[in-house]
């Protein structure tokens, strides 16, 4: 380091020495204001220390670096390196405020697309959820072969006021109690109330008629009934219903080996003794079309509801 201290400071009394306006000696130290020559090299060089080492009393002293327009001599002037520990990565600061930015979009992007998503899950919901109401709704006390919440809605807007909202009871299903119309007669009179026959052909239509209960068969064709007998199909899609016409009083018939509903012309629907066959055609009593698919069919199943009060002791 002196080496490279005594080089410079040859070299600067060099030049001094040799300038035009300089009237220091040769090899003098000191230039023409009488300043020392490492004065101006600390000035120069300020890594470079000639005045030897610093006691950390003089750390402590040093003074702000500020410009040579605020009047202060260079003699005085000493460099202080910004210690590295200051400094900051505002690359890093930025990233950070990106990625915070990007982190918000994609919020409100997924906070849309889940509430779109519950939206979305909220309405098909909504859209099943009638069909689960419908099925919950069904106050039977039995599985069904034939009745869906759809036909249970039309039946109770059909049944007389005195069923409405009562609860539906199954006296008789040939899959529970075998084929046979002696057996259904003698299960109606668990119920002194209208009953709902329903019934089915192979093709898938289901049709059927409303009954005073208990049945009470004759030994001779004798008509039987009030004008609240009705017959109903789904042969023609949507369920439809026919009430008496008025043209004739022939509302249901019951024998020990036959089961009609309506009459002139045709029975609106006839059952026979075994519960397997049966025929439809069109009638004055109702003025319906056949209910079937075809004027004989054979027998899907059949079915007989009576209505009831629920009991207070059902949960």
């Amino acid at each position: 380091m002196h080496s490279l201290k005594d080089k410079v400071t040859q070299k600067l009394s060099h030049l001094f020495t040799n300038s035009p306006n300089s009237s220091s000696p040769p090899d003098s130290p000191y230039s023409k204001e009488g300043k020392p020559l490492s004065s101006y090299l600390s000035y120069i060089i300020p890594s470079i220390s000639f005045d030897g080492p610093k006691t950390s009393e003089h750390q402590h002293d040093r003074k702000p670096i500020r410009s040579a327009s605020a009047g202060y001599n260079y003699e005085h002037f000493e460099y202080q390196d910004i210690p590295m520990d200051n400094y900051v990565d505002c690359s890093s600061m930025c990233n950070s405020i990106d990625l915070l930015k990007d982190d918000n979009i994609n919020e409100v992007h997924t906070s849309r697309r889940s509430s779109s998503s519950s939206e979305v899950f909220e309405e098909a919901n909504e859209q099943q959820t009638p069909n689960t109401s419908k099925k919950s709704s069904l106050n039977l006390t039995d599985d069904s072969v034939f009745i869906s919440p759809e036909l249970y809605e039309f039946f109770e807007s059909c049944l007389p006021n005195i069923v409405k909202g009562r609860q539906w009871v199954l006296l008789y299903s040939t899959l529970k109690h075998g084929v046979s119309l002696r057996t259904l007669i003698r299960k109606s009179a668990e119920l002194s109330c209208p009953g709902l026959l329903i019934v089915g052909d192979r093709q898938g239509a289901v049709f059927g008629g409303l009954l005073d209960c208990p049945l009470k068969p004759t030994t001779k064709r004798k008509y039987q009934g009030t004008n609240q007998t009705f017959v109903f199909t789904t042969v023609y899609g949507q369920p439809r219903l026919f009430r008496p016409t008025g043209a004739n009083r022939y509302y249901y018939m019951c024998l020990s080996d036959l089961l009609a509903l309506g009459g002139g012309g045709n029975y609106a629907l006839c059952l026979e003794e075994d519960l397997l066959t049966g025929t439809s055609g069109p009638c004055d009593t109702f003025g319906n079309a056949c209910l079937a698919h075809r004027p004989e069919f054979e027998l899907k199943n059949v079915e007989l509801w009576g209505f009831t009060h629920p009991s207070p002791f059902q949960g």
